[in-house]
């Protein structure tokens, strides 16, 4: 009996996926590690699948890179370079005669928390979602927007800097967590680079090691917050990612914002600031995100 749909996040480290009701209630999740190259992709994915065939009735895939959503196609791949011009919706669906979906990873997310997160009733919002890079999702009048290029929401290419021949200037480098918590990891002399909980120890501790870092980190997504909001004028800034989880990423974020209003008074005075808040999923935010990607599909297309 078909109950359930499969939902597949592919990371670039992991390939998590789940089995979820139409209502979004959790029956099974698993991760496997992700293949790196498409002969060795696609077995995993179709071992994933058959291994759940039995209950499902629709497949549906988050995914690094720019994604046509309409074809299933997935352009670039992030940092999973060999996924670029995969159209697995069309691969997929002829093999196993189900509905497949994919969407990029940041809209998916966003997805997410507008469909049961802290997104939802939300008229005009943004989800930003802090790592590696800075992927997003912006929802206008209650709509995800993909843009004429299927690329709206792509974070990590805005650029802060009035140098625009570095590359080191887009937002994806000085706006990534990861970077972030190695710089910090570095300075305090720690052997594992990645040790984010070390860190935010020594953050909450005031070392001065690694709190001008940190703060200067807030100020640059506070900045891109701020350039979003003058643009589209949203009701709330959802923030995720793995470092999201600490309470002190979201309320540095937010003081940075207030501190750019008050230096500028012709800010304060012309543009209301937004609420910013702590993503209501945290890793398994696109797996919600996809399956609600597929439901909407299917529900335009019945």
């Amino acid at each position: 009996m078909l109950t359930a749909y499969l939902s597949i996040d592919i990371g670039g480290t992991n390939l998590k996926y789940a089995l979820l009701d139409h209502s979004g209630n959790l029956i099974f999740r698993n991760t496997v590690k992700t293949p790196q190259t498409l002969d060795d992709f696609l077995p995993t994915v179709r071992q994933i699948i058959e291994s759940n065939i039995q209950h499902i009735k629709g497949i549906a895939f988050s995914a690094p890179g720019k994604v046509d959503r309409l074809s299933g196609t997935i352009y670039y791949g992030g940092s999973l370079p060999f996924l670029n011009n995969l159209s697995l919706k069309q691969v997929l669906e002829s093999e196993y005669h189900l509905p497949v979906s994919v969407e990029n990873d940041g809209k998916s997310a966003a997805l997410a928390e507008q469909w049961l997160g802290r997104l939802h009733n939300v008229e005009n919002g943004a989800m930003v979602v802090l790592g590696t890079g800075v992927g997003g999702g912006i929802i206008i009048n209650h709509h995800l927007i993909r843009g004429t290029h299927n690329q709206a929401g792509e974070l990590s290419f805005m650029n802060l800097s009035a140098q625009t021949g570095n590359v080191k200037n887009l937002l994806g480098f000085s706006g990534s967590a990861v970077k972030m918590i190695e710089s910090c990891a570095h300075n305090l002399g720690l052997d594992n680079i990645h040790d984010g909980r070390s860190v935010f120890n020594a953050i909450e501790s005031n070392d001065p090691r690694v709190l001008p870092i940190f703060h200067e980190y807030c100020a640059t997504i506070a900045t891109m917050m701020l350039n979003i909001q003058s643009v589209i004028d949203i009701q709330r800034f959802v923030v995720g990612g793995g470092i999201s989880a600490q309470p002190l990423v979201v309320s540095s974020i937010t003081s940075a914002f207030h501190k750019i209003m008050t230096s500028l008074p012709l800010l304060g005075e012309q543009l209301k600031t937004p609420e910013i808040v702590t993503a209501h999923f945290k890793s398994d935010a696109n797996l919600y995100g996809a399956l609600y990607n597929l439901l909407t599909e299917l529900d335009t297309a019945a």
